[in-house]
């Protein structure tokens, strides 16, 4: 997961959105990790469950918000965090349905982790799909990985 969360890295800029969705464990946070990795983003990547949203500076200058929308019921609740959408590359865990108006483009990752073996290993195997919405991301390639 924190591979594939260095590949996302390579494609987004301050305004992007990503989406991810996926049980608890599957590798939500071990992937936004692997993106603030790559991003050259300060501090610990954890999951925001308790604070909601955490901001990481990165290299670039661009931020890396990471937030838990897990405790939010609605759009209006994670717009009442008065995110900086347009400037920064925001991540939202548990996002399904929490950002409807707020964006016309966002990038959405549901992630399975197959039962069966020990769910909480890293090494488990995940399925992910990737679905992107509007504009932003029409003609999608992620980067080869390496």
């Amino acid at each position: 997961m924190e591979a594939l969360g260095a590949r996302l890295a390579a494609l987004l800029h301050a305004g992007d959105v990503v989406l991810l969705n996926g049980e608890l464990g599957a590798g939500k946070t071990t992937l936004t990790r692997g993106l603030g990795a790559a991003l050259g983003a300060r501090g610990a990547i954890t999951s925001p469950t308790f604070v909601l949203a955490r901001t990481h500076p990165t290299a670039s200058g661009v931020p890396l918000v990471h937030v838990d929308a897990y405790r939010l019921a609605s759009a209006a609740e994670v717009d009442d965090l008065d995110l900086d959408l347009d400037g920064s590359i925001t991540v939202v865990e548990w996002g399904a349905d929490k950002l409807d108006g707020a964006i016309d483009s966002w990038l959405a990752l549901d992630i399975e982790r197959p039962h069966g073996g020990d769910p909480a290993s890293d090494d488990a195997p995940r399925h992910v799909r990737l679905t992107p919405h509007g504009p932003r991301w029409d003609g999608l390639r992620l980067p080869p990985e390496t």
